[in-house]
């Protein structure tokens, strides 16, 4: 479909460059609005009183309109079908010709890993970062499912939080939990401190 992402924050240049390099890259073009500090974003409406903005998605026609607006925590992952419909419906001609071009592989159940600790996360999400970090420094071995870019583990992760594809997502030994929470984590491993 013709669309163009742009990712704005209110963070400098060298922060989005660092920030975009430690990701390993991204595919699309990042924009400051560090100065004016945050104006874009106050005319957005999504700047807070301390100076930052919170996480928003607003997807803009070709006339400038804004047809859609998704306000969400942080450490939330917006779902990617629910802004594929949304463009679809701003422009079902291009979705049409999109669809034609684009000959889907058949879709395979999803088999959930065998292991005793499955994450369910994205590249970009704090919590996951830390839970990397954590398993590493405690020797945990663990499996990581990015619902990024696996559609269907991240139907999973929906299933699993009511609707809501919330990184990380655990399964460790047939416990099912959102959120990095180390207690939690010992306690579905057996783990005494």
């Amino acid at each position: 479909m013709e669309t163009q992402v742009l990712g704005l924050s209110v963070d400098s240049e060298p922060c989005l460059f660092a920030w975009a390099e430690s990701l390993g890259g991204i595919t699309y073009p990042l924009l400051s609005d560090f100065y004016p500090h945050g104006m874009v974003a106050v005319k957005y409406g999504v700047l807070r009183e301390e100076g930052k903005s919170e996480r928003a998605i607003f997807v803009i026609d070709k006339e400038g309109i804004i047809r859609y607006v998704d306000v969400h925590d942080i450490d939330e992952q917006p779902d990617n079908d629910v802004l594929i419909k949304v463009l679809e419906a701003i422009d079902p001609e291009a979705a049409d010709r999109a669809a034609k071009l684009e000959k889907p592989a058949p879709e395979k159940p999803f088999v959930e890993p065998e292991a005793d600790v499955v994450m369910y996360c994205t590249p970009w999400c704090p919590g996951c970062r830390r839970a990397r970090l954590w398993f590493a420094e405690n020797r945990i071995p663990f499996v990581e499912v990015d619902v990024a870019h696996d559609r269907m583990a991240a139907a999973r992760v929906r299933e699993w939080n009511n609707g809501n594809e919330t990184t990380p997502t655990f399964n460790i030994r047939g416990q099912v939990f959102a959120e990095f929470d180390i207690i939690k984590v010992e306690k579905a491993l057996g783990i005494k401190k």
